[in-house]
This record gives C-alpha cells, structure tokens and sequence, in this order.
C-alpha cells in the first residue's frame, strides 16, 4: 500500500471491530462526497426527468409506438447505478478520464468538478421548474374527438371504428357511467324491446342527474350483443363504470338484475335481483337509478329523478313502438304508428307516447308514405309533438319533437330556438338535442355555436355517427374543410351506410380541389342524395353534357321535393336566373331544405347578386332576422 494513501486497511473493511465502524461509515461517506458520487446522482435523476418530458412530446406529436417512451425510460433507469459506479471508480483530470486509484490526491480536482456540477444540477432545475410552471399556465383545451384528415391514397389505420372515434380523450371522470344494453333472458326473443326499453329508460333516468356523466344511448347500445370485456367498453366510452344486467318477462311477471362495475378494477361495487309484477317497474327502475346514485357517492342538488309512470300495458305498447321506430325503415314507422295509437288509446296522457308518436309521423311524410299526403302527416306530426308538450312542459323530448318541426317544417327558427333552449335546459346532457340543436344554430348563421355543442355531444356520445355526420356538416359550412373531412370520415367509419355522408364528403372534396375524389365519394352515395350531388360533381369535372343529364334527370324525379337543392345546383353552375327561379320554387313547394340557405356553400356564386339580399329577407333568413333570433345555451360543466 502507498504510505500516503487514506485508504483504511483492507482487513479493516472486511472485518472491523464494532469500535472502527462508526469510523468506517463515516470515511466511506466522506469519500462518496469528495468523488462528488452524490452530485452525480441528483444530476442524473434531474437530467433523465427532463429527457423523459422531451420524450413524451415527441412520442406524442411524432405519432410513434408508446413502447418507445417505455424504452427511454428503461434505459435511463439501467444507466443510473451505472453512472454512480463510473463516477466512483473514474475521475475527470487535465489530462482526461483517468481511474481514480491511479491519481495522486493532492493532484486531484474533485473539488472543481464538483464546482462544475453543482452548476449543471442549478441550471437544470431552472430548466425542470420552468417546464413545470408552463405545464401548469398553458390553457388545456376541451377533449374533443378530432380525427386527422386522411389525404390522398390513406387509408385508415384503425381497425375498429369505437376505438377510433374515441381516440381522443381526457381521463374518464370519477362520476362516469354507461348504460349497456340489458340482456333478454324471456323465453320469447320478441321480448327484446322491454329489456332495451328498460335499459334506455334507466340511462334517461341517470342523465337527469346533473352531477353524473351518463354515455348516450347510441354510444352504449354500439356493444349490444358483442363478447367484449366491461374495462375494454369503459375506455371506448370513456366512462369510469358500468351498469349492466338482464330481465327475464313472462306474463306479469318481470325479474330485473342489475349491477354496477368500477370498471378500473372489473369489479362488482353493487349487484341486486328486483322479482315484481310487471305493475312495478316502475319502483324497480326508480330504485335502481336511486342505488347507482348512492354507490358512485353523488351529491345530489336536489331529489333523485323519478321516472315518469302510466299504466303498465300502454308502457309496454310504447316501448314496443320506440324499438321499430329505432329501425329506420317505412313499414317499422307504420307498426310504430299504430302501437304508439294503442297506447295512447288506454293513457291518452302519456307524453312519451305523443313525442315518439311525431317522430314516426315526421318519418313517414319525409319519405312519402302512408295514407297521408307529405303535409298531412307534417300537420299531423307538429299536433302530436304540440299535445306532448302541453301534456308535459317538463319532458325535454316533447320539447325536442317540437322544434324540428317548427324548425324545418315551419321555418319558424325562432319558436325552434324556444323549444331547444327549454329542451336543454331541462335536459342539458342529452347528446341527440344537442345535435338537434346544432343543427339549428348552422340555421341561424352561428357554426361556431353549432361546432361548441355537437363537439360536446360527440365527447359524450363517441360512437353515434349521426353527431360525427352533423359535426363535418358544420365544420364544412364554416369553411373548415380538413376538420370535415375528417369528421366525415369518422362517421362513415362508424356507419358505412349512414345517409348523406358520402355526399357531403364528397362536396368537401370538391372544395379543396380534389375533383376526381369527390365524385367517387358521391357515387357511392346510398340516397337521393347521390342524384342531387352527381351534377354538381360532373360541372366540377368539367364534364358539362353528364352535368346537364343529371341534372335533367334530377328534376324530372323530385321537381317538388329538392326545388331547394335544384337551385343550389344552378347556382353553382353560375346560372343566377335560373337559381332564383328554383328558390322561388322552394318557396312555394314549403321546401324543408330552405333552413339551411344562410350558410349553404353551393350558393356562393350568386351571393353577390342584387337579387340574393331581397330573397333572403323574403324568406325570413337574412342575416339582421337571424341575429334577432335569441337563441343561447349553456353547456355544462
């Protein structure tokens, strides 16, 4: 051993005396510190904090795989015993890196070092409270879904459309919860719409709730009938729980289970079988709604919402009815018809009944069917939604029904406007009247007020395509075109043959100048409107001869029910004449689609006449009427 080393003996170290080893520690200690061990280990931990921030950014703007930021993480964890280890058998000297048992101590420049170090370790938490205080002061937006635009030739990258639509989002609140459909355990499958009628009425009843985040039906009902795991359904929902159950009907006798999962563990936080007749269901819900409420620890501003009762056989009647009217289709609007008659021949006061009753009437005249004419069934549609509102001010559907149609049969926005801001204030949280009333704020010439609400309705309904549709709609009529495309997209993905995406997406391609895509989009249109768009598609080809057949064509079959799109298909053209000619028409035919006329991008080419001023005014929609309209909504918290 070197005379002047300060080492302590080897034999010391390794078997010392009880009385040296107080001396031990603290020379061990005191080395730690002069080969600044110490230093290099808060500097490592402060270094690789702020490498892991930059990580994240980039993994998250750059779009790479998450395993990479889990990589970095690891690395930096592996390298930190390392550097201790470095530092202690390493020594930085003039001449370089040289091993510390080859240097003379009073040659030495630890103290230097540790000088140098000490300056990295301040500069680097200015740097670390800097990122943190920026973190905190940046404004967070509101989580929206917002899928990128697909350009030319991509396709999409993910598979599964719940996954995509629900893509982006905050955590889900602690108060969160779907509402999935309940499984039909009766012997007969015909039995199918009391439990999915029993299901949606729970989730009404949990949305009345203001404190409570409730998934909409459209969202939840996505996953009927699917083998899929409940935290799997939470994230694509973005709920923190679930209730789920069955019921089992057979004559009076109704067996309702029901239970709630934290979805977060998969586990049960409350599970009841209800045996009653079938005269309380109505307890039964009330009860079930009432125990969710308790267990998810709400505090209530006022008393648990009850459901609203009638007599047992008109409920079953209309629940029956509500599930043909969800088809879609004419002759299920035409049994609906009828149920929703027998029920409210046994509860004539039934609203509900009277609200779902317009609904199937407002179908069937927009189609052309049934025994009445197209203003029959509207004026038959407008009295029932009137009845259901009379009967019940406080039902928000009722309300709901009412300002469609004054909306787009009566053009009364301003009586729509009443009805939407009653509907959603009795009933803030319901995503179908949000996009409802989205739709009448595009009315009114306000697309970002449409934009606000149908953004809201999409993060509380993530999967319903109808909001993504209404949502690309919007965002097309106010110019931005990439946000519809993509909004467009995202709902075809959710409901390939959902009506008029196609069209639309294809205008929006249009628009950006990809002429070729558009028409391709709008031939594999499933409606009507495949016929009103083909000309527009055709003139932005160039291809005037196919522009003029279809054109022909398209007002040979529905001269009376698209006068409204005939004359925005002249106006793109850049015939006024003959656009104002169609419009007057659309007067006269009470054609619905002059709602839209404040903001519909196909008439710029004429927005500049003289004549388009005067017709505005005409038709109640220029733009000093419109902004008289008092239409305000207050979004929740």
């Amino acid at each position: 051993m070197h005379p002047q080393s300060t080492r302590p003996p080897v034999s010391s170290i390794i078997c010392p005396s009880f009385g040296e080893t107080r001396i031990i520690t603290t020379t061990f200690f005191q080395e730690l510190k002069r080969r600044n061990v110490a230093r290099v280990a808060v500097l490592y931990i402060i270094a690789s904090w702020l490498i892991l921030q930059v990580a994240d950014v980039g993994v998250s703007l750059l779009g790479l795989p998450e395993w990479i930021g889990k990589a970095i993480f690891l690395l930096l964890a592996l390298g930190f015993p390392l550097a201790l280890i470095f530092s202690w058998v390493y020594e930085m000297t003039p001449e370089g890196l040289k091993k510390e048992k080859d240097i003379d101590r009073s040659q030495s420049i630890t103290p230097a070092t540790g000088h140098k170090i000490n300056v990295l370790i301040i500069v680097l938490l200015i740097l670390a409270i800097g990122t943190v205080v920026l973190d905190r002061l940046m404004p967070q937006s509101t989580p929206v879904v917002e899928m990128t635009a697909i350009e030319e030739g991509e396709e999409t990258a993910a598979a599964d459309p719940a996954t995509l639509a629900a893509a982006k989002f905050a955590p889900a609140a602690d108060r969160s919860i779907a509402v999935l459909p309940f499984v039909n355990m009766s012997s007969d499958p015909e039995q199918e719409y009391f439990s999915d009628g029993l299901s949606e009425e729970l989730l009404n009843l949990l949305a009345k709730v203001p404190e409570l985040q409730v998934t909409s039906r459209s969202s939840a009902f996505a996953f009927k009938g699917e083998k899929i795991d409940i935290p799997e359904v939470a994230q694509k929902l973005n709920v923190a729980h679930v209730l789920e159950g069955s019921v089992r009907k057979s004559g009076n006798q109704v067996r309702v289970t029901a239970q709630l999962i934290d979805a977060s563990t998969d586990t049960h936080m409350w599970s009841e079988t209800f045996d009653r007749t079938l005269d309380n269901i109505f307890a039964i819900q009330d009860e079930i709604a009432a125990e969710v409420v308790a267990q998810l620890k709400v505090t209530l501003l006022g008393a648990t919402p009850k459901v609203r009762q009638t007599d047992p056989e008109a409920y079953t009647l209309a629940l029956q009815a509500q599930h043909l009217d969800r088809q879609g289709t004419v002759e299920a609007w035409k049994q609906a018809m009828v149920l929703y008659q027998k029920a409210l021949g046994i509860a004539p006061d039934y609203a509900p009944a009277w609200a779902g009753l317009a609904q199937v009437y407002s179908g069937l005249a927009s189609q052309g069917e049934g025994e009445l004419t197209m203003e029959q069934g509207l004026a038959r549609a407008r009295e029932a939604a009137n009845k259901a509102v009379a009967l019940d001010p406080d039902y928000a559907p009722a309300h709901d029904a009412a300002g469609a149609i004054a909306m787009t049969v009566d053009r009364d926005l301003a009586a729509a406007a009443a009805h939407y801001e009653l509907a959603l204030a009795l009933d803030p949280g319901n995503s179908d009247i949000l996009g409802n009333a989205a739709v009448l704020a595009r009315a009114l010439g306000r697309p970002d007020e449409g934009i606000e609400l149908l953004q809201y309705a999409v993060e509380r309904d993530p999967i319903n395509p109808t909001h993504h549709f209404y949502l690309g709609v919007v965002y097309s009529y106010a110019g931005r075109l990439d946000e519809a495309i993509a909004s467009l997209r995202t709902a075809l993905a959710l409901s390939p043959a959902r009506i008029a995406v196609q069209a639309n997406l294809g205008d929006v391609l249009l628009r950006k100048g990809k002429p070729e895509e558009a028409l391709a989009a709008i031939q594999q249109e499933p409606s009507l409107w495949r016929e009103i768009y083909l000309p527009v598609a055709y003139w932005g080809l160039g291809r005037k001869a196919e522009s003029d057949a279809a054109l022909a064509e398209l007002i040979e079959n529905q001269e009376r029910d698209a006068a409204y799109n005939i004359a925005y298909v002249y106006a793109y053209r850049g015939e006024a004449d003959r656009a104002f000619e169609w419009l007057d028409k659309a007067v006269a035919y009470k054609d619905p689609g002059l709602t839209d006329i404040a903001l519909e991008p196909l008439f710029a080419n004429i927005r500049d006449d003289p004549r388009w001023l005067p017709f505005l005014e005409r038709a109640g929609k220029a733009p000093q009427q419109l902004a008289a309209i008092k239409f305000e909504v207050k979004l929740p918290d």
